[in-house]
């Protein structure tokens, strides 16, 4: 359920974020979690080319916070647009809890199981005929997963990053453990940690952008962003810009149901 918390982003001019900063001629945009919805994801695509376009010449990053996969219908259309997208331009890829439980799915039918109930059933959806899946037990399904599942999908998901530092700012998919430096951070904690991160108020000299803890608008602070508003459901897909101290947000959100 997406939290309906009043963001802390006002309006959408761009906001001095003091003391962090992008080393001076790049430009960053970072993704929230794209969890499947490819109208959002393709939208959003069209939105950053034009806005950085207008924005002027800059040595420029994609980041994409993970969660590409599960619970959208066209997870397989998601990660073959990322991989179209990262030929043309700079596009680094971090994993997020999701990605991780797709990867083990192949090897554990356990880890298969707990995958299905967290929107891995709409993912193998997006790669396989339906009565194809529904014919299958679990022990059938995982032998087919490879079959289905081209490799070079799996590829990328394998090569995906853990952790990305630009200048001041640290981009994770759920976050860090307080209080553990960041060479030292644990894999699981960055791609599955929430209160604790969230809730932490420590001073530190740099910010965290995150996605994994929805949100109903983009939380942006001085040292924590936050950009998961739960695209999935909410059909809102959020993104950050920065460049020097500047930041500003970007959305692609899917059309309004007509009235009944």
């Amino acid at each position: 359920m997406i939290k309906k918390l009043r963001s802390l982003f006002a309006g959408r001019q761009d906001q001095p974020a003091p003391q962090t900063a992008v080393p001076a001629g790049e430009r960053v945009y970072a993704v929230g979690d794209i969890h499947g919805r490819l109208d959002l994801f393709e939208a959003m695509i069209e939105r950053i080319e034009a806005d950085d376009a207008a924005r002027g010449p800059a040595q420029t990053t994609v980041i994409l916070l993970g969660d590409l996969v599960d619970r959208g219908p066209d997870s397989a259309g998601v990660i073959r647009t990322a991989q179209a997208w990262a030929r043309t331009r700079t596009v680094r890829v971090l994993a997020g809890n999701h990605e991780e439980m797709f990867l083990g799915a192949f090897r554990r039918d356990d880890t298969l199981r707990h995958f299905l109930r967290h929107g891995g059933r709409e993912t193998l959806l997006s790669y396989m005929d339906y009565d194809a899946y529904e014919r299958t037990t679990i022990e059938e399904l995982r032998a087919l997963m490879p079959q289905v599942v081209p490799a070079g999908d799996v590829a990328f998901m394998e090569a995906m990053e853990d952790r990305i530092r630009i200048g001041d700012y640290l981009f994770v998919h759920a976050g860090i453990r307080p209080g553990v430096a960041i060479e030292d951070q644990q894999v699981a904690d960055l791609r599955w940690i929430r209160g604790e991160f969230i809730q932490d108020r420590t001073a530190r000299d740099f910010a965290v952008v995150h996605g994994h803890t929805i949100t109903e608008m983009a939380e942006v602070t001085p040292l924590r962003i936050g950009i998961d508003t739960g695209a999935y459901a909410s059909g809102r897909l959020t993104a950050i810009g920065l460049e020097g101290t500047a930041r500003w947000l970007l959305t692609a959100e899917a059309p309004a149901a007509p009235p009944a």
